[in-house]
């Protein structure tokens, strides 16, 4: 547990570190962030917080970088806070709302809209599982908790994944849970009928009830991680950027852009609750994103998931970051409301 002093250490060398670029020394702390400390407190507080891995040093006389950890403390602590629009806010909703080609369509824009604004890279996605209709579902047991997720779509489309439930199934069960599932999906699309699953499957299977909640949850995420449709914008700016003058850090956001798959499961992973969500450096699980963060917001209309995201360095101007994000999804709202 942190100190209060700590905590402000911990905060003003994140903040420092983001607007200068450059490692934080205690007495630029001490003099510019806590001026009641003198540069020796400061020091002998950085050398703990480095022992508990929020600081490290490039080189031994230089002063501290601030880790993934550190830079959690400070998004969390930005994110409990009420965020204000940011400044040319009313421009970029003008040409929001001069987008009348179709949701897609406004996907794109914000998408470079977003990569102009920040520099960074711009993501947007919509899912599409409103037009996805289910042909089939089976379920096949591997033995053990083991169990095969077959989807057959609309138009032959075939998904499947392998999964492992809470308690083990016989194949005599996880037929019965298909032909349950299938009486109800079948010919509807998925958004239509998830809700409605739950309460339906479960009647006569309650012994069964977490089996069959763990299956439709393992449903729901197959059919998410495969129904995004996908637009970038500004790739081009992070060449500029300090932080990518390292070509395998450069590499590793390229390639991300190119494997729509992965790109696809990041959305999905992220798109999974309806608030902010923040993940940086090794809370990526992408190869080589460790030295990334992404910044998504989700939202729901017209029973379509709508994804608007950032993937950018981990010393990213955070608080501005989120406020665009959420500002133009808000907008984004309002366009697909009136339309």
């Amino acid at each position: 547990m942190l100190t209060e002093r700590q905590l402000e250490i911990v905060l003003a060398v994140v903040y420092e570190y983001i607007q200068t670029g450059e490692p934080a020394g205690s007495r630029t702390i001490a003099r510019k962030y806590l001026r009641g400390c003198s540069a020796a407190t400061v020091r002998n507080e950085m050398y703990d917080l480095e022992q508990m891995g929020y600081f490290y040093q490039p080189h031994t006389s230089a002063g501290r970088l601030p880790t993934s950890r550190a830079y959690r403390l400070y998004v969390d602590s930005i994110l409990h806070r009420r965020r204000v629009p940011p400044i040319g806010f009313e421009h970029w909703r003008n040409g929001i709302s001069d987008q009348k080609q179709g949701i897609e369509s406004l996907l794109s824009y914000a998408s470079q809209l977003l990569g102009r604004v920040t520099n960074y890279v711009g993501v947007a996605a919509i899912s599409s599982l409103h037009e996805v209709e289910i042909q089939r579902v089976d379920f096949l047991c591997l033995g053990g908790n083991a169990v095969l997720v077959i989807l057959i779509l609309e138009g032959g489309l075939v998904h499947h994944n392998m999964v492992t439930l809470p308690c083990e199934l016989s194949q005599d069960s996880l037929d019965e849970l298909a032909r349950r599932i299938n009486m109800v999906a079948v010919g509807h699309p998925w958004s239509e009928v998830r809700e409605v699953l739950y309460s339906y499957v479960l009647e006569g299977l309650e012994k069964l009830s977490s089996a069959c909640r763990a299956a439709i949850l393992q449903m729901d995420a197959l059919l998410q991680k495969y129904n995004y449709k996908l637009f970038t914008g500004g790739a081009q700016h992070i060449l500029s950027l300090p932080d990518f003058q390292d070509v395998s850090k450069l590499q590793a956001v390229i390639s991300l852009l190119e494997e729509e798959s992965s790109l696809v499961e990041m959305v999905g992973r992220c798109s999974v609750g309806g608030e902010v969500c923040v993940t940086i450096g090794d809370e990526n699980p992408e190869v080589g994103m460790q030295n990334c963060s992404v910044l998504m917001v989700p939202s729901r209309k017209r029973g379509r998931k709508t994804v608007l995201g950032i993937i950018g360095p981990m010393r990213m101007d955070y608080e501005k970051t989120i406020a665009v994000l959420e500002a133009m999804m808000a907008d984004i709202e309002e366009d697909d409301t009136n339309s």
